[in-house]
């Protein structure tokens, strides 16, 4: 079997008297979609803060393509290749799409003593690499309040592949998108998977998850519940699952 790109092993977290994390193993290999399902209060926000360095394990160890790790921020996560992309995209409303793609990463180029941004590398570089991966937009000078939520979506996820991710998360990446929208980004998911990118893919959606994972992992109240291959269980049995564990009936 394949080292993973990514292993966490026994992670525990608690806030005050809130187990939080209860000992989750939790892995991606490498290329692989994985689906991280669970209720509110699961514990799915907290086990990827874990991972980027958001929050520190109270035990547990990480470990990124075979080496031992404990990311100090989510910039250090970062700068090893791994992408987090929130509900609320960290995307500015106010700018235009390529200051928005090139955000904490811009061109600049020095005139005598000034320095100054490269608009034109910029716009030309954000236009080429959403075209690239099938994302049309109206104008890289659009700002990003114009931007429907699926746009908004493409335009972080093809960030997240020009600069190299070796991993992404998604963070409800389909939450309140149309059908149309909806199937958008799951296509650029499996796009990026296609390129060698390991996703992991958080939501509670089970029928969009479903359409593109490898694996699904479901946690409940801070434990891992289930871990399966996404043909060895049915969309109805992972949310039958769910709803035992959380005690609905």
């Amino acid at each position: 079997m394949s080292q993973p790109l990514i292993e966490m092993r026994n992670i525990k977290k608690n806030f005050g008297r809130v187990m939080a994390l209860k000992g989750v193993d939790f892995s991606v290999g490498h290329a692989e979609v994985v689906g991280l399902l669970g209720d509110n209060g699961a514990g799915k926000s907290t086990l990827i803060k874990v991972l980027v360095g958001y929050h520190q394990p109270d035990e547990g160890e990480i470990y990124f393509e075979g080496q031992r790790v404990r990311f100090s921020s989510p910039r250090e996560a970062r700068e090893h290749g791994i992408e987090t992309v929130y509900q609320d995209l960290a995307l500015v409303n106010l700018m235009p799409l390529w200051r928005n793609f090139f955000l904490g990463r811009e061109i600049v180029r020095t005139l005598g003593p000034v320095r100054c941004l490269d608009r034109k590398a910029m716009r030309k570089i954000a236009r080429e690499a959403l075209s690239e991966i099938g994302i049309k937009v109206r104008s890289v000078d659009d700002t990003v309040a114009f931007l429907s939520g699926g746009e908004r979506q493409a335009v972080a996820i093809a960030r997240a592949i020009h600069f190299g991710a070796k991993l992404l998360i998604l963070d409800e990446p389909t939450a309140a998108l149309s059908v149309g929208e909806t199937r958008r980004v799951l296509e650029h998911i499996l796009e990026a998977k296609k390129r060698g990118i390991s996703v992991v893919f958080i939501t509670h959606n089970i029928y969009h998850v479903y359409e593109v994972a490898d694996r699904l992992v479901i946690l409940e109240h801070g434990e891992k519940i289930g871990d399966y291959k996404r043909e060895e269980v049915t969309p109805q049995q992972v949310m039958d699952l769910i709803a035992a564990a959380a005690g609905v009936k």
